[in-house]
């Protein structure tokens, strides 16, 4: 198939979308069963290239992965789990962040993990140094090779007390998935606390770990010396669903958002009704369309959970390309979070970038000259033009502004939306997108 998207923006989109389990959350449950002997199975999995990294990587360590699209059944019979050769982490290495998470549990069966260089999207610095420490308080030690890292833990891991210095939600994924193994008591302060996290926790709980959420973002871990296999039902994804949300807003459309779960989106919930949107709820998921027809500007800040999660910031900044008068939106979480805006301009958008801290949320990115803070001005009507995505909820996004345009907008990179998005392209044709891949 194609990389290059041919879009026929500037009609009203509406129809249903099925959406299935959280991509920030079903590689760390398949991670998870590799802490154990026995099968483990997790249903509602997208057919995502994340999952399909995940799979890739559980089976060069020995396991067996069975899956059915279109059930989104999933298997995982961890069988002799087994060291794999260089060149083996040479294969992986830059496609995604999900190996550094096998740490953990390579060390539980095997005393060491071989981690290649990391991949994802480039949305800002995601310091694995914070992962590397957590792994060295546990009694790891961690040394770089051309191939990435070599972290071994021969005489086993120690509970242990770790500060994390930033809610990081891969930092407390890795203190969780090791801490189940380490010997004694874990305590993980400052942890992130986003439904993914809890649904993993939810796992590890059933396969046996002792794993406690105390006040003020404390996690206690209690170490497990052994663990069983699972069955789980994924968490829907609510970056999914409020990706399609924005769209409906940006359109003037109706979508119905078949999975939507409304207990973890009532963030996007209220600034989506504040913007002039409206929904319908129901047992089955979330109807979105436009209150009145019109759009109003807002001001608003990205925050970790239970703040409004940087990853729905992207494809709402381009509906708010369509709202009256000036939105202010202020990044907290990824310094170049507005990497995707540039194509957005091409297009007829109004934004200016600022390095200032334009909200009052205590900003790691104040003085540090990063355009973290942006003014849109609307509305501004749309036309086609070229673009190029940059990354995954940037890439959705720029989906959207074509969507939204006037007229023929060519998209490339688009197999980076399989990422996170299942089944994209029908998903548009369910709701009349017109569009064509490019010979």
């Amino acid at each position: 198939m194609s990389d290059i998207l041919k879009v026929e923006g500037g009609r009203s989109l509406s129809g249903i979308v099925q959406v299935r389990g959280a991509k920030n959350f079903v590689p760390k449950a398949m991670v998870a069963a590799l802490l154990t002997d026995q099968e483990s199975r997790i249903s509602n999995v997208p057919n995502i290239r994340d999952v399909e990294i995940t799979s890739q990587l559980l089976e060069m360590h020995g396991s067996n992965v069975t899956y059915d699209s279109t059930s989104g059944e999933l298997t995982i019979d961890p069988g002799t789990t087994h060291k794999i050769e260089v060149s083996d982490v040479a294969t992986l290495a830059g496609y995604s962040r999900i190996p550094i998470l096998l740490c953990g549990p390579l060390i539980r069966k095997l005393g060491e993990a071989k981690i290649p260089t990391l991949g994802g999207c480039s949305i800002g610095s995601r310091p694995l140094n914070f992962h590397f420490d957590s792994l060295r308080k546990f009694g790891a030690s961690v040394k770089f090779k051309d191939f990435g890292a070599e972290i071994k833990a021969p005489h086993g891991l120690k509970g242990t007390k770790i500060q994390l210095p930033y809610p990081s939600v891969g930092a407390t994924e890795q203190i969780l998935l090791t801490g189940v193994s380490a010997e004694g008591v874990t305590e993980i302060s400052n942890a992130a606390i986003e439904p993914e996290i809890i649904d993993l926790i939810a796992v590890l709980q059933k396969m046996g770990a002792i794993i406690s959420v105390e006040t003020d973002r404390v996690i206690t871990i209690e170490g497990t010396p052994s663990l069983k296999g699972f069955q789980h039902r994924a968490l829907n994804d609510r970056i999914e669903s409020g990706s399609w949300a924005a769209l409906a807003l940006a359109t003037d459309g109706e979508i119905y958002c078949q999975g939507a779960e409304q207990n973890n989106m009532s963030t996007f919930l209220n600034v989506f009704h504040k913007i002039g949107g409206e929904f319908d709820i129901d047992e089955n998921g979330i109807r979105f369309y436009r209150k009145h027809g019109s759009l109003k500007g807002i001001a608003l800040e990205t925050d970790v959970h239970p703040g409004f999660m940087t990853d729905w910031q992207q494809p709402l900044v381009v509906a708010l390309t369509q709202a009256e008068g000036a939105s202010i939106i202020h990044e907290t979480v990824y310094e170049d979070r507005f990497g995707f805006v540039a194509p957005l301009k091409d297009l007829g958008a109004k934004i200016q970038l600022y390095k200032e801290c334009l909200g009052s949320i205590q900003c790691r990115f104040k003085t540090r000259n990063f355009e973290h803070s942006c003014a849109i001005f609307g509305p501004t009507p749309l036309h086609g033009s070229n673009i190029e995505i940059p990354d995954l909820r940037g890439g959705f996004s720029h989906i959207i502004a074509a969507l939204t345009a006037q007229g023929e907008s060519r998209v490339s990179g688009v197999s980076l939306i399989n990422r996170g998005y299942e089944n994209f392209e029908q998903k548009l044709q369910a709701i009349g997108a017109d569009f064509i891949f490019e010979d």
